[in-house]
């Protein structure tokens, strides 16, 4: 008996011996690679070490966008016990503002509970040293020093520029949901992305190479040694085609008014100004937006967040007409010599379409239709042509579609036909396309909705005689490391137009500034032009009511349209300017477009008494200028008392930018930095700062409500 338990005790033994070396085999053996994996990584951690952001330059080398290095004051609230304890006992050392707090709420719910988050940023050298001596008191909270953007031009080009945003929630789906596994790798450890302009579409570029260091820890955590590393590649920098010193003086041209003006390079697509105006500061959302400023420019009645150079949809008047006169010689609608009675006033129907001139023109061919600005002429052309044929031939110009430029946002515009008509509408009795409907598309009125830019587009078109290069901002690229530039080019679509036609549509728009509605405002000018003015409805006219403007409210009266290309023998430039409610077109946007000519041809800036008589639409003919290259840029001495600083990426940056109150983010937007998306009330494709003025054809509601357009009363354009 005792020999049998013996066995069995031993058989226990060496059963319970196998097991155990059986599970041994198995860690040891069959599951090695994945504990060493596992040892390795509790052993090893990757910090990322984010890139240094690239700039953003004219195309003279000017900056436009940098960065500078200041000192923030960061917590890890998974740190700090008593989280309000220990904000009051720093506001004792350092200032900490309600608007701090604010901000400082904001980012923690929008960040992870052991990652740092930003209390105070900018701290002076003094509040640093003051919490550096009582550190030991505030676990969990540190000084670090970080890389902020700047815009040194302020204001100027902000619609272009545009700024950089922390990552939010929204921007973390749609890195999850569109981008490869590559480029989301390479944003570790980055808190900001482009929100808007040219940040946001050559994103990818500016940001850089996301580097990362091998860090040997205990299990504790500690750090014990640096094992490798890989240093980031700083982000590449951005040569646009925008002449910034221009772009500023268009700017300050407008004044205290809105509208935008696009200024194109016909021959290749260069954007070399783009302007919306009024702006607003990206340096403000830098830090995130206090709510002051962020209420002031969302509820502003002139919308300075909204880029109407690509956003603003406007009637394009009787800027439309020479693009209606090629389209009739390329449909055979009409030839050159081509007579039309103008009486004045165009009947269809039961309907009088007038003109400005109750008088008429008497007969007028297709040059001195364009000339004098003849609305019957393109009354009856428009019938003749139906409203599906202008459609077709219209939309060669751009008109009605993206343009492809290199930037978000852009609307499209409504180029009408029958087909949009269907899909826009829900009622059957409201889907159907009348006859009169058509009669007001031939001089830009009616369903025509288009961009500034769309508008530039087309002179460009014809300035180039049917070539088409796709509008674009960026010129170059430049890598930091090796200095290679890449040229970013736009190939040239030939659209075939007749030259003939282009060349007699020219030799009109010529005339439009010697015998016709521009001749004052171009009088003496050294070189030949092409140009078309118009003026656009804002608001309806009742059936027997004259329209005057000084009993209209002021964001009712009409907009002021110019569009024009120069020199008339090779053109280099092409623009397209409107200034909202401000009337007759020659009065108030043909004055800016030649003092662009005046800048781009001659290199001639507006002196300070002809830029306050611009302000005022009370300019014509150049009234004084100097040299172009005299002019200060804008706040460049600002940027230049700045001391730099070379970053450990080589990148120059500011060492100590202006005190900026540190300030809370605006309501219902997820972070600090507010995307200028968020910033913009739904907009229904109406331009943004004439309130109603959206649709001539509609009651200024929705695009899929909108109303027919008036058939009879005012006239629908002026010259």
């Amino acid at each position: 008996m005792h020999r049998t338990r013996v066995w069995a005790a031993l058989a226990f033994v060496l059963f319970g011996l196998g097991l155990l070396g059986w599970r041994m085999y198995v860690l040891q053996v069959q599951r090695y690679e994945a504990f060493q994996l596992k040892a390795e990584s509790n052993r090893l951690t990757l910090v990322p070490i984010p890139p240094t952001r690239g700039q953003i330059v004219d195309r003279n080398g000017v900056v436009l966008a940098t960065n500078f290095s200041a000192q923030t004051l960061e917590v890890v609230p998974a740190q700090v016990e008593n989280l309000e304890q220990t904000i009051a006992d720093l506001g004792r050392i350092i200032t900490i503002t309600p608007r701090d707090i604010t901000r400082f709420q904001r980012l923690r719910r929008d960040s992870r509970n052991f990652e740092p988050v930003m209390l105070r940023s900018r701290l002076t050298d003094d509040e640093v040293a003051r919490f550096a001596a009582q550190k030991f008191r505030f676990p969990g909270v540190t000084v670090q020093a970080r890389l902020f953007r700047q815009y040194p031009m302020g204001q100027v080009g902000a619609h272009v520029i545009g700024y950089i945003g922390r990552i939010s929630q929204r921007d973390e789906k749609v890195m999850e949901d569109s981008w490869t596994p590559e480029d989301q790798a390479n944003y570790r450890g980055t808190d900001h992305i482009g929100k808007k302009g040219i940040e946001q579409s050559y994103e990818k570029v500016l940001h850089g190479q996301t580097g990362f260091e091998e860090i040997e820890t205990t299990a504790s955590g500690y750090a014990v040694r640096k094992l490798r590393s890989q240093p980031p590649v700083q982000g590449e920098k951005v040569t646009l085609s925008i002449d910034i010193r221009l772009q500023e003086m268009i700017e300050r041209m407008f004044g205290s008014r809105r509208g935008a003006a696009v200024v194109l390079d016909p021959r290749n697509g260069e954007v070399l100004a783009l302007v919306s105006n009024p702006s607003f500061d990206p340096n403000l959302f830098v830090d995130g937006i206090d709510y002051d400023n962020w209420n002031r420019l969302n509820t502003s009645l002139d919308k300075p967040l909204l880029n109407r150079a690509i956003q603003g949809l406007y009637p394009p008047g009787s800027t439309y007409k020479p693009f209606m006169a090629m389209a009739a010689l390329i449909t055979g609608k009409r030839t050159p010599n081509t007579t039309i009675m103008d009486r004045g006033v165009f009947v269809f129907g039961n309907h009088r379409f007038r003109s400005v001139e109750s008088h008429g023109l008497g007969a007028v061919n297709m040059t001195r239709a364009i000339i004098k600005s003849s609305n019957v002429y393109f009354y009856s052309l428009a019938n003749e042509m139906g409203v599906d044929l202008i459609h077709d031939q219209l939309s060669r110009f751009g008109f009605g579609q993206r343009s492809g430029i290199d930037l978000r946002g852009e609307l499209k515009g409504v180029l009408p036909s029958t087909e949009w008509k269907r899909r826009t509408y829900r009622r059957p009795e409201q889907q159907r396309w009348f006859a009169g409907e058509t009669i007001s598309l031939g001089i830009g009125q009616g369903y025509n909705s288009f961009t500034p830019l769309q508008v530039a587009n087309a002179a460009a078109i014809l300035a180039s005689g049917g070539l088409h290069h796709e509008p674009r901002i960026g010129l170059s690229l430049t890598d930091p490391s090796t200095g290679r530039t890449q040229a970013i080019t736009s190939p040239a679509v030939d659209l075939k137009l007749p030259a003939y036609g282009v060349k007699l549509i020219s030799q009109a728009m010529y005339g439009v500034t010697q015998t016709g509605t521009s001749t004052q405002v171009f009088r003496g000018a050294p070189y030949r032009s092409a140009g078309k003015t118009g003026t656009a409805q804002a608001a309806d006219v009742g059936k027997n009511e004259k329209y005057n403007a000084a009993r209209v409210a002021e964001r009712k009266r009409d907009h002021a349209w110019y569009m024009a290309f120069a020199p008339l023998e090779a053109p280099r430039v092409a623009v397209a300017v409107i200034v909202e409610n401000a009337g007759f077109g020659a009065l108030s946007a043909a004055p800016i477009a030649r003092r662009i000519f005046d800048y781009v041809l001659l290199g001639r800036y507006p002196n300070a008494a002809d830029m306050a008589a611009t302000q005022r639409g009370r300019s014509g003919a150049s009234g004084g200028y100097i040299p172009a290259d005299s002019v200060p840029l804008p706040q460049e001495t600002q940027l230049a008392s700045m001391p730099v600083v070379t970053t450990a990426s080589g990148d120059v940056a500011l060492s100590d930018a202006p005190d900026q109150a540190p300030v809370p983010v605006a309501p219902d937007t997820p972070g600090p930095f507010l995307p200028l998306s968020h910033a913009l009330p739904p907009h229904p494709g109406v331009p943004g700062a004439s309130g109603k003025a959206a649709h001539r054809a509609t009651d200024k509601t929705a695009p899929h409500t909108p109303k027919p357009p008036v058939a009879a009363g005012r006239p629908g354009a002026r010259p």
